[in-house]
């Protein structure tokens, strides 16, 4: 799978949080939980995604492209959107 983002974000992102948008390829799709993002009227349909990258699970909004993904954001995801994921993988 294509996995694309802005290199620029990406950089900043990995300063800030300390997660380059290049571990995605780490993302366990597999296992993950997705939606579609509704909060606002984006020009392109985007999904937020709960997952794990090794043994912790991160938040990432993404939009589909043609043979992948562009990766909007990432972050480690906070206590509530743990249980969120563990309950939704747990049943």
């Amino acid at each position: 799978m294509r996995i694309d983002f802005d290199p620029r974000k990406s950089e900043r992102n990995a300063r800030e949080r300390g997660l380059p948008f290049t571990a995605v390829k780490h993302f366990d799709w597999e296992n993950a939980v997705f939606c579609e993002d509704q909060r606002f009227d984006y020009p392109e349909t985007r999904f937020i995604g709960l997952g794990k990258i090794g043994t912790r699970v991160h938040v990432m909004c993404f939009t589909p492209v043609e043979g992948g993904i562009r990766v909007i954001s990432l972050r480690k995801a906070n206590p509530r959107e743990v249980r969120r994921y563990e309950n939704a993988i747990d049943g």
